[in-house]
Formats: C-alpha cells, structure tokens, sequence
C-alpha cells in the first residue's frame, strides 16, 4: 500500500469513527450548513494526532490575519506550503487539507484572506457570499501570502526556501496569480481556479494576463464537465504560457468543478486521489521537499 493510500485510509478510518459517535465541530457544522447539500458520507477527516494544529494570528500590515496551521509536533524548518481556501474561506474541509499536509512532513498553513472585508462563514448563499469577496484586491491576498511566509519562517517551523502554494476554486486562481508575484516560489498546484475572466478595479489581472511573469512552474489540476471553466480557457492559458513553460496541466474529463471538495455531491474520489498524488510529486520534483 502506498503513503497516499495509507493516509486516505486513515483518514477515512477516523471519518467513520467520528460519523459513528455522532461528533462534529463548530467549524464542520457552519461550513456544512454554507454548502448545502453536504455528503457526508464522503468527508475525510485526519487526525491532529502527532501534529501541532489550530489557530494563529499572522501580523499583516496594522493588523493582524487569523490562519489555520499545522505541522509535525516540535518539527523546524519544515517545507512551507501556502493552503488558500475556496470561496467558502477556511473551513474544515480547508483545515483537513493542512493536517493532511503536515502528516506528509510539510507545514501547512491556510490564512483567512477576507478578514478585512466581513465574515462569509456565517453566510448561506452565494449571493450573500459574493459581495463581499468582490471587495478582497489581489494586492492584499499577495500581501497577506507574503506575511504568512515570512511569520512561518520567523517561528522556526518552516524554511521559505522551499516554499510551495496550493488552492481551490477561488484559491486556485490566486495559486496563479502568486507564482506570478513571489520569485522565491518553488511551486504551485491550482485545483480548478479560474485562468479568465472579468477584471475589476481590486482585482485587475487574471492568470492569463501574467502568464508571462510566472517563473514557478504550476500544476494545473482541472475538470473536464467543470461549466464555469471551459476547457478551452486553458488552452488559451497554456497558449499564453508559451512552449518553453514549466507548467503542466491534468484535465479530469468526466470531472466536474470541485471535485476535490470532499464534503459536497461534486466529489469523485478516483480523481481526487490521483490529483493528491499528483500534488506530491510536483512539490517533490519542483524543490518543495
């Protein structure tokens, strides 16, 4: 059996344990009740056994970003991998993510990137969730990435020289987007992000207009039914990429959007493993490691 075998396994073990007592957390309840309807008989749920995990507080700028953190109990100078969230922002689902990370040796650490602009967590709709992700610019998610580098560098639990991004959705575009902004990234993996699109005065470019500034290269990890995310546009990304690009993308053909999303009807668990794996290969042969 494999490392990620074993860890899906475990994961899965410890879903059916807490499925079978009936527990849940706060933060499973809110972000559940914001996605309806919720399968939850494919959510995967991983230990924080081993690990250091919970909550920090990031200094950004004036203020302070709230972020979800883990990695391997008393570990220093682990490689640092940036977990940016859905439009849901951090959630369990986005939390598991990092523990699953950390088990694999990396320090994981998911920021809360609308601080500033409200809470979406208490929300139930995309309509009430919208305008207020409408308000983040790109200049401060940037920002705010670069700050949760360097908080992670300074604690000692992690080296930025073996900085790796990944994200989802919303988070996915952005994974474009910084390896495009910070030179010291090693690599990225953008599950299902939008490459085009409208652009508005806070966020002003989209993957495609900076195709030409990323230097890292990024995994492009897509659905082929995806309807907000044409199969095309990639095309016209890896177009913009050029032919000497690092970047590499996988289209999931009967995938559709989300289909990472462990704790929604879009999950496909065969494409969602594969990708995981995927994931692990691209840090370890970019540096991330």
């Amino acid at each position: 059996m494999s490392q990620i075998d074993r860890l899906w396994e475990s994961a899965d073990m410890t879903r059916r344990s807490l499925l079978a007592s009936g527990a849940a957390s706060g933060a499973v309840a809110g972000f559940a009740a914001a996605v309806q309807p919720v399968m939850a008989q494919t959510m995967v749920s991983t230990s924080a056994d081993g690990l250091e995990a919970g909550w920090v507080d990031i200094p950004a700028g004036d203020t302070t970003v709230p972020a979800y953190r883990a990695v391997l109990t008393g570990a220093k100078s682990r490689p640092l991998v940036l977990v940016v969230h859905e439009i849901f922002d951090v959630h369990e689902h986005i939390a598991d993510v990092c523990r699953r990370l950390a088990k694999l040796g990396y320090c994981a650490v998911a920021p809360s990137l609308y601080k500033r602009q409200g809470d979406v967590k208490p929300l139930r709709s995309f309509d009430e969730i919208r305008p207020i992700v409408a308000k983040v610019p790109d200049a401060q998610v940037m920002s705010d990435l670069d700050a949760t580098v360097a908080w992670a560098a300074k604690a000692g639990i992690a080296d930025a020289n073996k900085l790796g991004i990944t994200g989802f959705c919303w988070g996915g575009r952005i994974v474009w987007l910084y390896a495009a902004h910070n030179p010291i990234l090693k690599a990225g993996v953008a599950w299902y992000g939008r490459v085009v699109g409208d652009k508005t005065e806070l966020q002003p470019a989209n993957p495609i207009d900076v195709a030409a500034k990323i230097k890292a290269p990024v995994l492009g990890l897509y659905g082929g039914q995806d309807q907000g995310i044409p199969v095309a546009s990639l095309d016209q990304l890896k177009a913009a990429l050029g032919p000497n690009t690092k970047s590499q993308f996988k289209v999931y053909a009967d995938a559709p959007h989300a289909f990472f999303a462990d704790y929604r009807p879009s999950y496909r668990e065969a494409d969602a493993k594969d990708g995981w794996q995927r994931l692990q290969d691209w840090f370890k042969a970019n540096g991330v490691v």
